[in-house]
C-alpha cells in the first residue's frame, strides 16, 4: 500500500477531516458499512485507483462486483489486483456506446474524463486517447440487481444515469455520487436536468452524506439547487 493512502486512511480513521476530500471519504466508509451487508452487489464507476473497490469488497465480499477504470495503467493496476474479486471493465460509461475521445490529465489522474473539464491546477497536462465507450445497461446482464453503486467521472455522472436507467428501475440503488461545478456544466448539464430525472421520474431522494449520515431530512429541490450553485458540497447520496 502506498504511504499516501496509508496517512489517508489513518486520517479518516481519526477524523481528521483535513480537506473536504477527506471529509466525504469519512462519511463515505460509515455509508458503506451502514448499507452494505455481506452479499450486497456493488458497482464502482471511476474505480481510479480503487479505494471504494477495496471497501466494498471489506464490507461485501460475497457480493457480484463490477468496477469500471477507462485510464490504461489504471485499469491495468486494478484488474491485477482485484480481477479475481470483480468484473473489471476499461469502458467509460455514458448514456450512448462507440469510440470516444479520453482526456487523461497525467499530473492528477483524478480530473480525467471524457470531455476537459474547468481544473483547480495549474498548468493540466492533457493526453488524449481514444476509449470504448459503454452504457451500464449494456454491460451487466439483466437478472443483475445492484444495491449501491458508486459514480465519480468528473462531470458525466448524469450520462452515466441515463445508460443505467433499466438498471435503476429495478434495483433502486443506493448511489453515490460526485456532482458540482466545474464539471457537469462542460457537458451541457444543469442540477434542474439531475433533479428531474433522479428524484421526479425514478423518485430517488437526495442529501448530502453529511446530512444523510446525521439522519437529517433530505434536500428539498431549492436546497439541491443552492447547495449546487454554492459549490458548498458536490457529493451527494441518492436513495429510496
Amino acid at each position: 500500500m502506498e504511504l499516501k493512502s496509508i496517512i489517508r486512511k489513518i486520517l479518516i480513521l481519526l477524523r481528521l477531516d483535513l480537506t473536504i476530500n477527506l471529509k466525504h471519504d469519512r462519511y463515505t466508509n460509515i455509508i458503506l458499512k451502514r448499507i452494505l451487508k455481506h452479499n450486497s452487489n456493488c458497482i464502482d464507476i471511476g474505480c481510479h485507483k480503487g479505494e471504494i473497490l477495496d471497501a466494498i469488497l471489506k464490507y461485501s465480499p460475497n457480493g457480484k462486483h463490477y468496477a469500471f477504470e477507462p485510464i490504461p495503467y489504471l485499469y491495468e493496476k486494478i484488474k491485477s489486483e482485484f480481477s479475481n474479486k470483480a468484473e473489471i471493465y476499461p469502458y467509460a460509461l455514458s448514456k450512448d456506446s462507440g469510440v470516444t475521445s479520453f482526456n487523461i490529465v497525467e499530473n492528477a489522474p483524478a480530473y480525467s474524463g471524457i470531455l476537459q473539464r474547468r481544473y483547480d491546477i495549474s498548468n493540466p497536462i492533457i493526453k488524449e486517447i481514444e476509449v470504448e465507450k459503454r452504457t451500464l445497461d449494456e454491460v451487466v446482464p439483466e437478472t443483475y440487481k445492484v444495491d449501491f453503486m458508486k459514480i465519480d467521472v468528473e462531470g458525466g455522472e448524469y450520462d452515466v444515469l441515463l445508460g443505467a436507467k433499466e438498471l435503476l428501475i429495478r434495483s433502486n440503488p443506493t448511489i453515490l455520487i460526485e456532482f458540482g461545478t466545474g464539471s457537469s456544466e462542460f457537458y451541457g448539464v444543469t442540477p434542474e436536468a439531475m433533479y428531474n430525472f433522479m428524484m421526479k421520474e425514478l423518485k430517488y431522494k437526495i442529501n448530502t452524506l453529511k446530512r444523510y449520515v446525521e439522519g437529517d431530512a433530505e434536500l428539498t429541490e431549492l436546497e439541491f439547487y443552492e447547495t449546487y450553485h454554492s459549490n458548498s458540497d458536490y457529493y451527494f447520496v441518492i436513495w429510496k
